[in-house]
């Protein structure tokens, strides 16, 4: 017996009901996408390998699928490197291209590009699959979707403001109660500032970007290895775990920071956000607001890994369900300058439609419409009755119904399995009776009830 085949860790497939799940989720963002005056792009799945190594920093790079070159691969390449059996100065040989990691880094290419075509500010949203060569576990896959939206040309905070909108408005739209973490990495640069300890940043922020799946005793030894002082992580401390309100938060950071002036404006563009994001919302400063409304807190552990983020980040956490973030964002000053372009500002956030689906599978969030697939089916009792039907199942179509017609003339048991197998909730039976008075018998598979109808009558006791 041949082997049952299989496909990659890391990857899944869907069936036709986790598809109308998915496309659930896709069009509510889209439409939030919409809603705030983005416009639709999309960029290859693979990009060249110069355009993504780099950005991510240097675990970002070890997670990079690369592809293998076409033809003769190894023509370029002497004994001596062949040997040698280093995989990374060998995939640098012959693999020019890789899988994109994310959608933001292909997006700062494609308006290096198309600089000329746009008209700033720019803005766009993306929806398509990424790739990671990661470790897979519950809730991380190899090959998962992402739903970006960013603005490009424009340094005003508004942009941020707008952007926890969206994530507000989609997350009450799904139904899911959230976290919106917010943090500015000019706030961390201070705090690295004033333990003498600016030149690592990037170690310290990786580092307490950890401290949730970690705990703090494994950050303050990864911390130590990576060569910060023991009178550094002391100070870190009170600062990783300061507690209170959003508004006791800031205040205590502006005292904290008095003799950072990058730490203080850090500090300044996080209160811009939360107090302009609480006045549309018609609240006071936002903090940890009751068990209906979505929460928003100044996370001071919050780094985000990715280098590029220069400004105000972003994190979304499910209330209700363990699971790592599902949205994540912020803002990066300089990273169309490494394709060439410098001085273009941008900020942006993501949806990781994977979890955000798993999140709604697990607390069965989905509205009933969302997932029905065909409202109606037509019996086929052979030739006559099938052309019959196809004229009332036309217009039947017309009238917005979902419906098709079973295309074999079989037995009536089978038809009806299959109904129920597609979770049908209507059947149209016609034989020579119902043709004899122009109507059909609709069955209703919930409750078993019958009725004869007219096709009009019909299209309505489906859509009343």
């Amino acid at each position: 017996m041949a082997a049952k085949p299989g496909i990659p860790k890391g990857t899944r497939d869907f069936s036709p009901v986790e598809m109308a799940k998915r496309n659930y989720i896709f069009n509510t963002i889209r439409d939030v996408y919409h809603l705030y005056g983005f416009q639709q792009i999309e960029t290859p799945s693979m990009e060249m390998l110069s355009t993504l190594m780099g950005k991510y920093g240097d675990e970002g790079d070890k997670l990079l699928f690369k592809i293998q070159n076409s033809g003769d691969y190894f023509s370029g390449l002497t004994d001596e490197e062949l040997l040698s059996r280093d995989a990374a100065k060998l995939a640098s040989k012959f693999c020019e291209k890789g899988l994109r990691y994310d959608l933001t880094v292909p997006f700062a290419r494609y308006v290096v590009m198309h600089r000329d075509e746009i008209s700033f500010p720019f803005k766009r949203y993306q929806i398509q699959p990424v790739w990671r060569a990661d470790r897979p576990q519950k809730g991380r896959y190899r090959e998962f979707y992402q739903c970006d939206a960013d603005v490009v040309g424009s340094d005003s905070l508004l942009n941020e403001v707008e952007l926890m909108q969206i994530v507000d408005e989609v997350f009450t739209r799904f139904g899911i109660r959230v976290c919106i973490k917010i943090n500015n990495r000019k706030i961390l640069t201070g705090i690295a500032e004033i333990i003498n300890e600016a030149d690592k940043i990037v170690d310290i922020t990786v580092a307490i970007d950890k401290l949730d799946k970690i705990g703090l005793e494994n950050v303050n030894k990864e911390l130590a290895e990576k060569g910060i002082s023991a009178e550094a992580i002391d100070k870190l401390q009170p600062i990783i775990l300061l507690q209170g309100s959003n508004y006791e938060k800031l205040e205590t950071l502006k005292q904290v920071l008095a003799s950072s002036e990058t730490g203080l404006k850090g500090v300044e563009e996080c209160e811009f956000i939360l107090k302009k994001f609480a006045s549309l919302r018609k609240t006071e400063m936002p903090d940890l607001f009751d068990d209906k409304t979505n929460q928003i807190e100044l996370d001071l552990t919050l780094a985000r890994g990715l280098n590029y983020y220069t400004g105000a980040i972003f994190e979304v956490k499910a209330l209700d369900v363990q699971i790592g973030s599902i949205t994540g964002g912020g803002r990066y000053d300089n990273l169309t300058g490494v394709f060439g372009m410098p001085g273009v500002s941008g900020v942006g956030i993501s949806f990781g439609a994977d979890r955000i689906f798993d999140v709604l599978n697990q607390l069965e969030l989905y509205p009933k419409e969302a997932v029905n697939g065909t409202e109606l089916l037509f019996v086929n009792f052979g030739e006559d009755e099938a052309d019959y039907s196809l004229s009332v199942l036309t217009k039947v179509r017309a009238a917005g119904i979902r419906a098709e017609m079973y295309p074999d003339s079989a037995k009536m048991k089978k038809q009806m399995t299959y109904a129920n197998a597609k979770n049908i909730p209507f059947v149209a039976i016609v034989g020579e009776n119902e043709m004899k008075e122009n109507k059909v018998l609709l069955k209703n598979m919930l409750s078993g009830e019958q009725t004869l109808l007219g096709s009009d009558e019909l299209i309505a006791a489906i859509r009343p």
